[in-house]
């Protein structure tokens, strides 16, 4: 039995498969900073001096402090309970950026693999009853 799974683990595929999840999380950690810190604040500043990550909408107060609360992280101190919209916000954000990045990758490999010159196809054979009825399709004209 460990032979067996000695063998599946050390697949080729199995260990694309590690790679490919260790690579994407580290992407996924740029594409979060990339959002949370480069593309809200001057979308929070444009569309009126937002900051998507304090978007939220208090759902019930808590025993500690009565609302309304300055901040996301205030409101949760103090046990309110929240609707996270702007946590939702950089959510979808950051799945349209990961969405496009993937799609432009695809684009790419897909690109390359076009670009291979298609081996030369080799002369098709022609069959020989075929060959025949042509030698006596021509015998009969003439």
């Amino acid at each position: 039995m460990f032979k067996e799974f000695r063998e599946f683990a050390m697949r080729g595929n199995v260990i694309d498969l590690a790679v490919g999840v260790v690579i994407g999380a580290a992407f996924g950690k740029i594409v979060d900073s990339l959002v949370k810190d480069v593309i809200m604040p001057p979308l929070g500043f444009l569309i009126g001096k937002v900051d998507f990550a304090n978007m939220f909408i208090t759902l019930a107060d808590g025993s500690k402090v009565a609302g309304p609360y300055e901040t996301l992280k205030a409101a949760q101190d103090a046990g309110a309970v929240t609707m996270n919209i702007g946590l939702f916000i950089n959510s979808m954000i950051s799945f349209v950026i990961v969405a496009f990045a993937i799609f432009m990758v695809v684009k790419v490999m897909n690109k390359l693999k076009r670009e291979e010159a298609p081996a030369p196809a080799a002369e098709a054979v022609t069959p020989e009853d075929i060959v025949l009825l042509r030698e006596i399709r021509d015998a009969l004209k003439k």
